[in-house]
């Protein structure tokens, strides 16, 4: 009898460069830190729907709009579980209504895979979006949704959003 696990899943994950970036978590030993301080309860719903292995695009938010977008990918090492920052009352995470038993946060564990040569921006992805407005790549939550911070991402968009990254990477040499 075999047991099989689950379907990877995809995710996209945001960032501000000056907060937390992919070059930091490329940094951090192992490459692992934790993705914590997420403060948005459907973001946190979507944390929890994480598992190990699964993969998330790191997008930087808020930079320049040269800067903002798709720069690489991490892995899931570990899933949902409270996010400790909540409970630090000195923390800039810090929310009073979560408790040690009751910790209303998660956080998930993240390692650096890859980072991308060139970075997919996001007035890029409007631009196909706009080309393609029923395409895949106009579907994403992203595009729909974006004032969250953790989203799903479904394997069509994944392999959509890896193939404009490549042909970009090919276009500018």
């Amino acid at each position: 009898e075999t047991t099989s696990s689950p379907p990877k899943q995809y995710f996209l994950l945001k960032s501000e460069p000056s907060t937390f970036s992919l070059s930091d978590l490329k940094s951090r030993p192992d490459k692992i830190d934790e993705w914590d301080g997420v403060r948005n309860f459907e973001a946190r719903n979507v944390l929890r729907t994480m598992a190990p292995r699964d993969e998330c695009f790191f997008y930087h938010s808020s930079g320049k709009p040269s800067r903002t977008g798709i720069v690489g990918v991490v892995k899931i090492v570990r899933g949902a579980r409270p996010d400790l920052t909540a409970l630090d009352p000195d923390g800039d995470y810090f929310d009073p209504k979560s408790t040690e038993d009751k910790c209303r946060w998660d956080s998930v564990s993240v390692v650096f895979e890859r980072e991308y040569r060139v970075i997919l921006t996001l007035k890029e992805l409007k631009a196909v979006s706009k080309e393609d407005p029923n395409g895949v790549i106009a579907g994403m939550d992203l595009l729909r949704r974006p004032r969250l911070s953790v989203m799903k991402v479904t394997e069509e968009q994944w392999m959509a959003v890896e193939t404009l990254i490549e042909r970009k990477a090919v276009m500018l040499g």
